[in-house]
C-alpha cells in the first residue's frame, strides 16, 4: 500500500512531552501554519527531536542561552496509511541532551555566566591541567601575581569571554585572575573563591581580589579585579587590576566598585608562600610617613634630576603616591607610575599651591622643601580646586574657580573636564549611573549622576536638569 508522507501537528509539546497524531482517513484539510518557538535548554522529547530533525544556527558563547530559532511548522491532516495513536518512535524515545556549556559528567549546576564557564587551559578542547581529587593552590607570592597581571595589562589583552590568550588564560575577569593566581585552569565567579579565604577591607594586599558574584542571576553584575594597592590614604580609592572591555586595565577605581560596590567581597589567596603584611616592590603601597618629621635615608630627597620631563625612576612612582594621599587623587587617570608625565607636574604644583607658593616656588617641580613636607606628612594638603593644564589654576568662569562653561557639558563634548566632573560626583557618592570609570566623552550616565547631585540640593525643574552650571560645579568642588 502506497503511504503517503505525514506531517506531524504539535500539541502540548512542552506540558507533555510528545506528539499526538490525528488519522482523518483520506480527507485532506488545508494546511495549518503555526510558529514555535523551541526553548532551546528543554529536554522534553519533543522538543529534542525538533532540535535533531530541525537546522538551528549555532549557540552564542559558552555557558549561554543558544538563540532561539522560530521554526515553521506546516501542520496538515493524517494520510489513510497510518492508524490513530501511532506515535514516531523518534519523538517518544527519552532523550536528556548535555545542556549547551556544560562539561560532560558535570550536575549542571553551574549557570551561564558572563565570564565563561570553567574550563581546562586553551579551551574546552585543551587538557585539563589537574587531576582529579582534591583541590589544590599552587604556590604563588604576591610579587608573582602583580607581575603576571601587569603582563596582560602591558599587551592590552583585548577582552572577550570566547576567546584564550597564548598563555592558555581565558580573556574575561575570572579567566584574568585565574592567570594571575597562576591556577591550573580557567575559573569563574562562581569558583574562585574556592582558591581563597575571605579576608575584611583592613586586610587587603596587593594580589587579593575583590570578588563579586551574583547567585540569583549570574548574568547580571558578576566580576572580579585583582587589588593593586590603596590610592590614597582614607582607603576609599584603590588600584583595580582587571580585564574588562575593551582591553586589560590598570585604573583607580572607588571601593569596591563603581557600580554593585556593596556586593564585592575580598579575598586572599589560599597559596601565598609570604606573610600577609609583606608587599612586593612592584605594587602601589604608600609610603612610609614619619610622625616626628625626621628625614630618613630611605626618604631623603633624591635630587632635582629625578623629576622632570624624561624621568623614568622610583622617586616618581613615590612622589605621586605621596601627592595622592594628599589630596591628588584627581589628577592620575591611572595610578601613579614611573614615568614623569604631565599629571606628576600638576598635582606637585597643586601641592605647592597649597602651601601659599608662588611664581617659581610652585612650578610643578618637587624641590627639597616640597619632598620633606612630603614624606613628613607635614604641610597643608590639597583642597577641592583642579590646577589647569597650563600651570596655574584655571581662571574663574562665572565668579567659580574651575568652572569651564556649560559648553563642556553637552551631547558629544570630549574632554578633561567631564572626567573631573565625573570622578568628583563618584567622591561625592553621585556615581551609581556609572557602570565604568568616568571618562572625557559626555553620556547620559553623566547628566544622570549631575540631576541627581542637583536634586540632593532641593533644585527643581530647570535647576535640576543634569547639566552643571557655575553653581552645580562650585558645590561639587568645594
Amino acid at each position: 500500500m502506497r503511504v503517503r508522507k505525514t506531517v506531524e501537528k504539535l500539541a502540548d509539546v512542552h506540558e507533555r512531552g510528545y506528539f499526538h497524531l490525528e488519522c482523518e482517513g483520506h480527507r485532506m484539510e488545508t494546511p495549518v501554519f503555526e510558529e514555535f518557538d523551541p526553548a532551546s535548554d528543554c529536554d522534553c522529547p519533543g522538543c529534542a527531536y525538533w532540535r535533531r530533525v530541525l537546522p538551528h544556527s549555532p549557540t552564542g558563547r559558552t555557558g549561554g542561552h543558544p538563540t532561539t530559532q522560530r521554526v515553521l511548522v506546516v501542520a496538515a491532516a493524517a494520510s489513510a496509511a497510518l492508524a490513530a495513536g501511532h506515535a514516531l518512535p523518534a519523538a517518544a524515545a527519552p532523550y536528556a541532551p548535555a545542556r549547551p556549556g556544560v562539561p560532560a559528567g558535570d550536575t549542571g549546576d553551574e549557570p551561564a555566566t558572563p565570564q565563561g564557564s570553567k574550563a581546562p587551559l586553551h579551551g574546552p578542547s585543551g587538557k585539563p591541567a589537574k587531576p582529579a581529587g582534591a583541590l589544590k593552590a599552587p604556590a604563588t607570592t604576591r610579587a608573582e601575581i602583580i607581575n603576571r597581571a601587569k603582563t596582560w595589562i602591558a599587551a592590552q589583552v583585548p577582552y572577550s569571554m570566547n576567546e584564550y590568550w597564548s598563555d592558555g588564560y581565558r580573556q574575561d575577569c575570572s579567566g584574568f585572575v585565574s592567570m594571575a593566581w597562576g591556577l591550573p585552569g580557567n575559573e569563574w565567579t562562581g569558583s574562585l573563591d574556592q582558591y581563597g579565604v575571605r579576608i575584611s577591607k583592613e586586610e587587603l594586599q596587593p594580589g587579593d581580589i575583590l570578588l563579586f558574584h551574583n547567585l540569583a542571576n549570574p548574568e547580571k553584575g558578576s566580576h572580579v579585579v585583582i587589588f593593586g594597592g590603596w590610592a590614597d590614604y582614607t582607603h576609599t580609592y584603590y588600584i583595580a587590576l582587571e580585564e574588562t572591555p575593551s582591553h586589560a586595565r590598570r585604573q583607580s577605581t572607588p571601593y569596591a566598585y563603581w557600580s554593585h560596590s556593596d556586593n564585592y567581597l575580598p579575598y586572599r589567596y589560599k597559596g601565598l608562600t609570604q606573610s600577609a603584611a609583606e608587599l612586593p616592590p612592584t605594587a602601589d603601597p604608600l609610603p612610609p610617613v614619619t610622625p616626628a618629621g625626621a628625614v630618613t635615608p630611605k626618604t631623603v630627597y633624591p635630587g632635582a634630576a629625578s623629576f622632570g620631563p624624561g624621568a623614568n625612576n622610583k622617586y616618581v612612582t613615590q612622589l605621586g603616591t605621596m601627592l595622592v594621599a594628599r589630596g591628588a587623587g584627581a589628577y592620575y587617570t591611572a595610578g601613579p607610575g614611573p614615568v614623569w608625565s604631565d599629571a606628576d607636574r600638576r598635582a606637585t604644583q597643586a601641592f605647592q599651591l597649597a602651601q601659599g607658593w608662588t611664581g617659581a616656588d610652585a612650578d610643578g617641580l618637587p624641590g627639597p622643601l616640597t619632598w620633606e613636607l612630603l614624606v613628613t606628612g607635614k604641610g597643608k594638603s590639597i583642597g577641592g580646586t583642579v590646577v589647569g593644564a597650563a600651570g596655574p589654576p584655571a581662571p574663574a568662569s562665572h565668579g567659580v574657580p574651575g568652572y569651564p562653561g556649560r559648553g563642556m557639558f553637552r551631547p558629544g563634548a570630549t574632554n578633561k573636564y567631564v572626567t573631573e566632573l565625573g570622578k568628583q560626583l563618584v567622591k561625592k557618592g553621585f556615581g551609581k549611573y556609572y557602570t565604568t570609570g568616568p571618562g572625557p566623552r559626555w553620556g547620559e550616565p553623566d547628566r544622570r549622576n549631575v540631576e541627581a547631585f542637583q536634586r540632593a540640593q532641593g533644585w527643581r525643574g530647570g535647576a535640576a536638569d543634569g547639566y552643571p552650571g557655575p553653581e552645580t560645579w562650585r558645590r561639587l568642588f568645594s
